[in-house]
């Protein structure tokens, strides 16, 4: 299924450019003036200040139910007690991963669920028990609790200390009505005091904080990137399950994929080679009861037949090259994308330049994916050249098809792309597509190099 560059990817230039002017009113002032007004360094600093008491909660029923739990193991009550923390620890993980979700923009996914051969409370109490991700859990309760108190200490100060000194002009006259002194005393003892109080120092002072100010956001933004990476790391699924679930997938994708092929192949050899045969078989009955009576006719129909088998016996070669075409096979890519794009209806530059063939695999799926693609630009592009660049990258088979075409392509728009980028997707493949409206369009496939 060929996708329609420039067609259904409309482009409305009146609301994007109002939208980018609003943009630019937004940012309007440099990074460093907006931060400490800008929403998401006071959710940031909101976590921070969460943090805190959340923490002493986790740390504490995480203490206290491993304690009590390893205390009781010498009887049975240890194993039920160690099962019920573990799952109290899961639970606070949820809501850490929501509260990052909320605060911190940070979608983390829900770790690995149990895995139970049996139901029933031993089985579950056993598959808690078993599971890392339980583990993984009651380690972040115990970690984060020393983390949240120094961050929490460094972002209260630093935030209170920034806004107090910047806002000194508006409040330092509270000293002498209800202090009893000149104002904010920077250094006394009993003999000597200094006071922030004439206008110079005031003015520093303000400086100070607005220094202050400016600085803490950015300060608070490193800090809740430490809690990123413990939420990512501690409270999401393991790289081996998320490798494992991609694998499903890409499984389930292969399986689809192929499953299309075949029904490909059977519709094509049933609607074209296969009824031509049987036309021709029907033919050749006719004029073998017809050599006898009608010589001439039968050698006209004898005629036809011998066209009919040449069509089918090109039908059948076209089917047999989208199946697995034998220049790949025997000459490699090179020769193989040459024939493509000898094929298309646009000049196609082609140019590879790889040092060994890749596996039978990888070159197959790359000769396909530059036939689609070189089909795409014949059907759709409007295009008047082409071009199409393989090489290589370390491990990685680099493709590249540029057209001069309309553009518009898009993968999320359902469209034969979609399917191409899931069948390089399931071999840890990537697609990329950049086509601006009008174009150019430049699409690059990565491929996966095994030898």
């Amino acid at each position: 299924m060929a996708t329609e560059y420039g067609q259904g990817y409309g482009w409305d230039g009146g609301p994007g450019f109002r939208g980018e002017g609003a943009e630019e009113r937004r940012h309007l002032l440099p990074a460093a003036l907006r931060a400490p007004i800008e929403a998401r360094s006071w959710r940031e600093f909101g976590y921070l200040m969460l943090s805190l008491p959340i923490s002493i909660i986790m740390f504490t029923f995480a203490v206290t139910m491993v304690s009590l739990g390893a205390g009781l193991l010498v009887t049975f009550l240890g194993i039920p007690v160690l099962a019920a923390g573990l799952a109290g620890c899961r639970g606070l993980g949820a809501m850490e991963r929501t509260r990052a979700r909320a605060l911190l923009g940070l979608e983390v996914a829900a770790p690995e669920p149990l895995r139970m051969t049996k139901q029933g409370p031993m089985a579950w109490m056993g598959a808690m028990l078993k599971s890392g991700a339980s583990w993984r859990h009651l380690l972040y309760a115990v970690l984060h609790f020393p983390w949240a108190v120094f961050a929490f200490s460094v972002a209260i100060s630093f935030w209170t200390y920034g806004w107090a000194m910047l806002t000194y002009p508006l409040w330092f006259w509270l000293f002498p009505v209800y202090g009893g002194q000149d104002g904010l005393q920077l250094y006394g003892d009993q003999g000597h005091s200094i006071y922030l109080d004439n206008p110079f120092e005031i003015t520093v002072t303000a400086l100070v904080g607005l220094l202050l100010t400016m600085a803490t956001p950015w300060i608070v933004r490193a800090l809740t990137q430490v809690d990123r990476l413990l939420v990512h790391g501690l409270l999401g699924p393991s790289k081996l399950a998320t490798r494992v679930v991609e694998l499903e997938s890409d499984r389930g994708v292969v399986i689809d994929t192929a499953a299309a092929d075949l029904r490909r192949i059977e519709r094509d050899l049933h609607d074209g080679a296969q009824a031509r045969l049987v036309a021709l078989a029907m033919d050749l009955g006719l004029a073998k009861e017809k050599l006898t009576e009608d010589p001439q006719a039968a050698a006209r129909m004898v005629g036809e037949a011998h066209g009919e088998v040449k069509t089918a016996l090109q039908e059948l070669r076209d089917l047999a090259r989208g199946i697995h075409p034998a220049v790949l096979t025997d000459r490699g890519l090179d020769a193989a994308l040459s024939s493509v794009a000898s094929r298309c209806t646009v000049p196609v530059q082609v140019e590879v330049d790889l040092p060994a063939r890749p596996a039978p695999a990888i070159e197959g799926i790359a000769y396909f994916t530059v036939s689609e693609l070189l089909q795409n630009i014949s059907k759709h592009s409007g295009a008047t050249r082409a071009s199409v660049d393989v090489w290589r990258i370390e491990n990685r088979l680099m493709i590249q098809v540029v057209d001069n075409g309309v553009g518009g392509a898009d993968v999320a728009a359902g469209s034969g792309l979609a399917g191409l980028a899931e069948r390089l997707d399931s071999v840890d493949g990537i697609l990329v597509v950049d086509s601006p409206v009008a174009g150019p369009t430049r699409i690059t496939a990565e491929l996966p190099w095994r030898g």
